[in-house]
């Protein structure tokens, strides 16, 4: 690889990513252990076969529309950074850096703190030393709410994050050469789990085997379900109430089928992004997305209904595996789900960094995150992503009830998940509409790639979007309200980094005229 230096004789990035490598990054981003475990939670809230599905799809909809809108944007301004620059160029500094700031705080380190808590799980399958209860440190309790520890699997956590991080520090070429080898991999295997699901594991019990697209496919309440036994507090009844718990349903697979836009964080070590990044982004997306309706549809015609929602610690993936194989089932899903928690955080740390490497660039985050080493990856924007993650792995909630011989504690990252999901949506809706703000703002812009079915296409992810987030606003309000306080704690920090970078300019000057 050719040695790239910037102007001022610093090392710079280097366009080292082809259409593979940035689909690699867009499937093996979205394919972690969301598939594997989230449909048990739609299951309960949504109380059917029929709506689980729809639950996915409605989320695959969301994702194909925002890849389509998002594409546009990437081959207009394909830098590092990648939805940051786009909100940054869009509407405002403000908005690019709440962006920023979130996705650092919570939303891209938490995730690689959660895969590789989960990766740490399935490890214990195989190696039952490995678990939350076995502790290296105590929990030490922070009040009533709140504890750190270090167990075993807080250990494995963090040394996947440290290994990740100090391999991709290596150079572009180690971060993808993991990343391609894995997603093979662990697509490859999910499309095992779909076949052998659809072919050996139809069962009578379920209501897919049993009663092939019956009414009890799309009529919960003939499962006996009611909208309060999946939201106890939840007042409405009927239709209207289905429909708005099908949007509750749909958090675990719009969480299952995030991190798609990571590969625009790469946009300035994409070779010719005006053709690979949108490319890389519908194919992989596509991809995605039926493989995780299919992975649906071989759970529900294996699995009775029940056996999905209460699938032991939500493992709907490993119950289905069992069913069909037996014990050696339970095995093969661990394994397989190693590989996909392993490949997903690779490529989410690898993409993350390149975020705050241009906020940095931007003079809005610290100086020495924008520096980059001689293998051109941003090395001090990737240790302090993985630092600040390793530290994620070690808070704890505090249960205040827990029931006898029940681990008294909690993870506190999969909480503040769920809090920042409503403004994550919030995020990704101002995305989409940025197609629409810079078709007025920069109308004569080169687009080597425009919106398939624009103004629709935009019109429609923002509609659903919309009424997703006022959704979860009225079914949790304190999660959502949670939620848009941690990305506003941005604003403080973006009024001291804007004062400093105003500032800077005449230090320089200063510093250069006393030399």
């Amino acid at each position: 690889m050719s040695q790239k230096k910037s102007k001022s004789g610093a090392q710079s990035l280097v366009r080292g990513l082809g259409l593979l490598d940035a689909t690699m990054i867009v499937v093996g981003s979205m394919i972690g252990s969301g598939i594997f475990l989230t449909s048990a939670a739609s299951a309960r809230f949504v109380g059917s076969p029929g709506w689980l599905l729809a639950a996915w799809a409605v989320a695959g909809v969301l994702t194909i529309t925002g890849a389509l809108c998002c594409a546009e944007l990437a081959t207009m301004m394909p830098r590092a950074g990648g939805q940051y620059v786009f909100l940054r160029e869009a509407y405002s500094p403000a908005i690019g850096f709440l962006f920023g700031w979130s996705l650092f705080l919570v939303i891209q380190t938490g995730t690689i703190a959660a895969v590789a808590i989960g990766f740490a799980k399935f490890m214990g399958v195989l190696a039952p030393q490995i678990s939350s209860t076995n502790y290296l440190i105590e929990p030490i309790r922070l009040g009533q709410s709140y504890a750190l520890s270090l167990s075993t699997q807080q250990f494995v956590a963090i040394l996947v994050i440290a290994v990740l991080t100090v391999t991709n520090t290596f150079g572009l070429r180690a971060g993808k050469a993991i990343q391609n080898t894995f997603t093979f991999t662990k697509t490859a295997a999910l499309v095992g789990l779909i076949l052998v699901g659809l072919t050996l594991g139809w069962s009578a019990g379920s209501k897919a085997g049993g009663a092939s697209f019956t009414s009890d496919w799309w009529n919960p309440w003939a499962n006996g379900w009611t909208p309060q036994t999946a939201l106890p507090d939840f007042k409405m009844t009927g239709a209207l109430a289905l429909a708005m718990l099908l949007g509750q349903a749909m958090v675990g697979p719009l969480f299952a089928q995030s991190a798609w836009n990571n590969v625009t964080f790469t946009g300035s070590e994409v070779r010719e992004p005006g053709r690979n990044l949108p490319r890389a982004l519908l194919i992989g997306c596509g991809l995605v997305v039926g493989l995780y309706l299919l992975a649906n549809l071989a759970y529900v015609v294996t699995l009775p209904l029940a056996s999905i929602q209460k699938a032991p610690q939500d493992r709907v993936a490993t119950v289905t595996m069992q069913a069909i194989l037996g014990a050696p089932g339970t095995v093969l899903m661990a394994v397989l789900i190693m590989i996909s928690t392993f490949g997903c955080n690779n490529g989410l740390i690898l993409a993350g960094a390149r975020v705050y490497y241009a906020m940095a660039r931007d003079r809005l985050f610290f100086k020495g995150i924008a520096r980059v080493n001689s293998h051109h990856v941003p090395s001090i924007a990737l240790a302090a992503q993985g630092v600040w993650a390793c530290l994620l792995t070690l808070p704890r909630t505090i249960k205040p009830t827990p029931a006898p011989g029940e681990d008294p504690y909690g993870d506190v990252y999969t909480q503040l998940l769920a809090y920042i999901i409503s403004a994550d949506m919030v995020f990704y809706a101002l995305m989409v509409a940025a197609v629409i703000v810079m078709r007025y703002k920069a109308p004569q812009a080169p687009r080597p790639y425009r919106t398939w079915g624009y103004p629709f296409v935009p019109a429609l992810y923002i509609i659903i979007a919309l009424l997703l987030v006022l959704d979860l606003a009225y079914l949790s309000p304190e999660t959502a309200g949670i939620g848009y306080l941690i990305v506003f704690t941005g604003l403080p920090v973006y009024l001291i980094w804007r004062k400093r970078a105003a500032l800077q300019p005449a230090i320089e000057a200063t510093t250069e005229a006393g030399d």
